[in-house]
């Protein structure tokens, strides 16, 4: 591939304490905690709102908050849900503590949170890449992120930085090494909604009861007969799974599927079209066939394709399978999982989902890479194996996470040491403070 070399001179932003990248569940709470932990904060985020998965990606609902009759993902997160709540923008379907929401309304509830934290925000800025300085240890400090928007090029500096990306976006620009990429990966979504839609009349719309997989079997077993008879051009799907957003006929659908590497900008450009195309088709089925959806008409897709597996950094701990489902509690354990793994065939319409007999635990290990003393990972991105990274890589623990992250970040700027040097009993008592549920 031929190249060209460009030099420009990049002006630099105002520094922070605390650099955010990413303004998912995870980075949201990431900024949260650590802005109010004292820490100078800001957050980059790619689009104009805040939300990530939730919002762009439409992804519904918030799961799973409550496991074996108690609340499993507390503090910050679940004070995110209160607020949500009181405005009408969240329903809990007790017991299980999943959260309808609605999307717009979780956008303004997470900026009115940030902004009354001090947290400076970013939008329509996108991660280019990173500037970082060996010390004589031979480790990797990250100095500057850059990020691209309408103003140009512009350099954030920081003291710390929390990767929310969610497929390790800062943490590949800085050098991080990953976890082997397994031979398939997840495949992706795009969620979809629809109006006109007779909810009441949907079997699986409430997602309450535990040990339940939410998938309409009577659509799966209709639409899986139509693919094998040859009768119907029905593209490859999944679940379906569907969630209301507390808005009578409208519901949001994921049933999309196919294999991509997201990371890579041309095959994810083609799953867009891919899956928009069969976004459209599969309207037109639920309208023909299913008597609930006769009426439905396709109001919006997602903003962005929902994404389950890319780039997971190779942490300090990785995480297995087996310590997250025995749910091993760990010395530094600083927030835990309780969603069922959840594990998405790429090239067939079959899943595997594995519910917990107890809440699984994360390390802080996990949250960083040995060797990048100032880079902690708020998000999927953990240091994780695909079994439990299946579990965690949902909304409310990823949530989890960013509490941890963000506190373990402001801590590290407060005693000016590197993240791996945070003291980890006064990381979990703080984390305590704030109303994290750490033990069984």
């Amino acid at each position: 591939m031929a190249r060209i070399k460009q030099e420009r001179e990049i002006p630099v932003v105002v520094g922070y304490d605390v650099v955010v990248c990413g303004g998912g569940p995870g980075g949201i709470i990431a900024a949260l905690a650590s802005a109010r932990e004292g820490a100078k904060t800001c957050i980059i985020e790619r689009y104009g709102f805040l939300g990530g998965m939730a919002t762009a990606g439409l992804v519904a609902p918030i799961s799973v908050f409550n496991y074996n009759g108690r609340r499993i993902i507390d503090g910050l997160p679940w004070e995110f849900v209160e607020r949500l709540a009181a405005i009408g923008g969240a329903r809990e379907e007790k017991p299980l503590g999943n959260i309808t929401f609605s999307p717009e309304k979780y956008k303004l509830v997470a900026q009115r949170m940030l902004k009354e934290a001090g947290v400076d925000i970013y939008f329509h800025s996108y991660i280019t890449g990173a500037e970082y300085e060996k010390d004589p240890d031979g480790n990797s400090r990250i100095r500057y992120v850059i990020i691209d928007n309408k103003n140009g090029a512009e350099a954030i500096a920081g003291r710390y930085f929390i990767d929310a990306t969610g497929d390790s976006d800062l943490a590949a620009m800085a050098g991080v090494p990953m976890q082997p990429v397994p031979e398939q990966l997840q495949p992706a979504s795009l969620i979809f909604m629809l109006s006109g839609v007779d909810t009441d009349a949907l079997p699986m719309i409430r997602h309450s009861q535990q040990g339940v997989n939410y998938h309409d079997l009577m659509i799966r077993d209709l639409f899986t007969k139509l693919r094998e008879e040859g009768t119907e051009d029905v593209p490859m799907f999944g679940g379906p799974w569907y969630c209301g957003i507390l808005a009578d006929g409208i519901v949001l659908v994921n049933m999309t599927r196919h294999f991509a590497d997201m990371t890579d900008n041309r095959v994810a450009g083609e799953m867009e079209c891919l899956l928009r195309e069969n976004a459209h088709r599969y309207t037109e089925l639920l309208r023909k066939y299913i008597p609930a959806f006769k009426n439905a008409e396709l109001i919006a897709t997602a903003p962005m394709t929902g994404i389950r597996e890319t780039r997971r950094i190779l942490g300090a701990h990785t995480l297995t399978g087996e310590e997250y489902l025995e749910a091993i509690d760990f010395p530094d354990s600083v927030a835990r999982g309780c969603h069922p793994v959840d594990i998405h065939s790429a090239n067939s319409t079959s899943q595997r989902c594995q519910f917990m007999k107890d809440a699984g635990f994360v390390p802080y290990r996990s949250l960083y890479a040995p060797s990048f003393p100032n880079l902690l990972v708020a998000g999927r991105n953990f240091s994780a194996d695909e079994v439990a990274s299946a579990s965690v890589r949902v909304q409310a623990s990823v949530m989890g996470l960013g509490q941890a992250a963000g506190t373990a970040a402001a801590i590290a700027a407060k005693g000016n040491t590197g993240v791996d040097k945070v003291n980890t009993d006064t990381l979990r008592a703080r984390l305590l403070e704030l109303g994290a549920n750490l033990s069984n």
